[in-house]
């Protein structure tokens, strides 16, 4: 069983965005595990396993405009079913 079911994915463009920034409010504010920010201040690309994808992408908005949205249910692939 998979502590955190959902692999989050996405872009978020935008101006002067802060990747540690961005990380630091993950470790603070969401659940969850392998935690993915780079970029540089224009376009930053979050991967994250969370329970919650939808206050990762909540929160994602408010720095820009997110895109390449990818939730995946990892539990489902690991079943052999699609994710």
């Amino acid at each position: 069983m998979l502590e955190y079911r959902y692999d989050t994915q996405l872009l978020i463009e935008g101006e002067n965005l802060d990747e540690d920034e961005i990380s630091e409010y993950f470790t603070e504010h969401f659940k969850g595990d392998c935690l993915l920010a780079v970029g540089d201040e224009d376009l930053i690309k979050i991967h994250y396993h969370t329970n919650e994808p939808w206050k990762v992408l909540e929160y994602c908005s408010t720095l820009g405009e997110i895109y390449d949205i990818v939730v995946e249910d990892m539990d489902r692939q690991a079943r052999g079913l699609k994710g």
